[in-house]
């Protein structure tokens, strides 16, 4: 499918879309614990519905009652002896050590770009755990077989943090004591701080954290009720109620449109999240954007003077390369972006990927080592780019589509509804002039 984005000056209020890495982690909060919980505020991406799906098949039953749905679930017990994650890399490796604390035998599989992605890290440490795995040389599917008993572990986190959140999940269900996981190089711990958060939230055992570089689960913690997959104890009248964040990952195109198309109104950014993607504000002060926060709101324009390049470390959010890249073409300068090495194994190199298809936009960008360097200040030149299928490039290129020099094309622009399929309606709600070919409208919804 191809979109068209027109250049256009927006304005208006807008609602950030369910961040789905707090969606995602509900999911198998909900599916672990014992009880009834209320999801107000979810997300409806197609990594949101995989998860929901992985769920289902899992034993969980899932309701929607409009704006909430109910989960009910007694643990992992699974209906299904297959699984398939969609094109999520935080499913995948979130799920995988959960999936393994059933003693079934289950095929884990997904799709797309998900299928390329090296899954070599279940291969090395659950069968530490007691897991028998297998694996199609170290990529999908994996078939696996528990029940994952939590040990004494070391793991290497410089990949993602993804895998130790899945871990931490499945040790507290299994009812880990007096056990750690040892972790060298984590990257992106807010996205830790963020899983902490939820686990607090749904009352499972979380570990001392020490420093980021070990989680110690204490032999005295004794749960408000069981979410132990091996408990016998029956917490069925147990109750939770979670809301989902809004999105900062998707929050930063809105931030970065209003940067350089327009003055906007964003609702629903909460700046006390422990979600990474929210230093995205930091960047848009350093360039000089307009910036006013309230209360629930965050009211962003261009300001009075040019945009001016920035320097910002995006190590531990790196999906914000992306939108950063969008906001670095028109900053009248060099931007300089660290962290390209955690690049490679996203849905497509997004390094190699943002440095061809703004380039066909007429900005220049150098790799060097894990630099990023964005020439931005020349006129932003519309053009026929590529999604490569992934969602960020798509909506980066549209965003800097709003501002160029004649109308931009983007080719399998579809590749939005992985994390944020409202992304196109919600620049025509701000007065944007999105073009949508008419038999993709419901493709584009769904």
């Amino acid at each position: 499918m191809i979109v068209t984005i027109h250049p256009a000056n927006i304005s208006g209020t807008i609602q950030a879309p369910a961040s789905k890495s707090s969606m995602q982690r509900a999911c198998a909060a909900s599916l672990l614990h014992h009880g009834e919980t209320i999801i107000h505020h979810p997300g409806h991406s197609n990594d949101d519905k995989a998860a929901l799906g992985l769920i289902q098949q899992m034993g969980a039953t899932v309701n929607e009652q409009g704006n909430t749905l109910v989960i009910t679930s007694k643990g992992i017990q699974p209906i299904s002896n297959e699984v398939n994650c969609g094109e999520s890399g935080l499913g995948i490796r979130m799920f995988a050590p959960i999936i393994s604390l059933s003693d079934t035998l289950i095929t884990i599989n997904g799709e797309g770009s998900l299928l390329k992605r090296p899954m070599d890290f279940f291969d090395e440490v659950l069968p530490k755990l007691g897991v028998d795995i297998s694996s199609n040389s170290g990529k999908l599917p994996l078939h696996v077989k528990g029940p994952l008993q939590p040990r004494n572990i070391e793991i290497d986190g410089s990949l993602s943090s993804q895998f130790l959140t899945g871990l931490l999940m499945a040790y507290s269900a299994a009812g880990a004591k007096d056990v750690f996981i040892k972790v060298k190089n984590l990257k992106s711990r807010p996205y830790i701080d963020l899983t902490f958060d939820v686990m607090q939230k749904f009352g499972f055992n979380v570990p001392e954290n020490r420093n980021y570089e070990e989680f110690y689960f204490r032999p005295d913690f004794v749960p408000l009720d069981s979410i132990s997959t091996y408990s016998n104890i029956d917490s069925s009248t147990s109750h939770r109620n979670y809301t989902v964040e809004g999105d900062w990952s998707g929050g930063a195109f809105l931030l970065v449109a209003g940067a350089i198309a327009g003055t906007i109104t964003i609702e629903g950014l909460d700046l006390s999240s422990t979600q990474a993607d929210k230093s995205i504000v930091t960047a848009v002060q350093q360039c000089g954007a307009s910036l006013s926060v309230h209360s629930n709101q965050i009211q962003i324009g261009p300001g009075l003077k040019k945009l001016t390049p920035f320097h910002f470390d995006a190590t531990e959010c790196p999906d914000l390369f992306p939108p950063l890249v969008a906001l670095a073409s028109y900053c009248d300068g060099k931007t300089v972006i660290e962290g390209t090495t955690r690049l490679t194994h996203k849905e497509s190199n997004r390094a190699i990927t943002l440095q061809e298809e703004f380039g066909k936009m007429g900005i220049r960008i150098d790799l060097t080592d894990d630099l990023m360097m964005v020439h931005g200040g020349a006129a932003v030149k519309g053009n026929s780019v590529h999604s490569h299928h992934d969602h960020r490039i798509a909506m980066a290129c549209a965003i800097a589509g709003l501002r160029a020099d004649g109308v931009t094309q983007i080719e399998e622009a579809e590749a939005i509804n992985k994390s944020y399929p409202d992304f196109y309606s919600d620049l025509q709600q701000l007065g944007a002039t999105v073009i949508i070919p008419v038999t993709h409208l419901e493709t584009i919804k769904q």
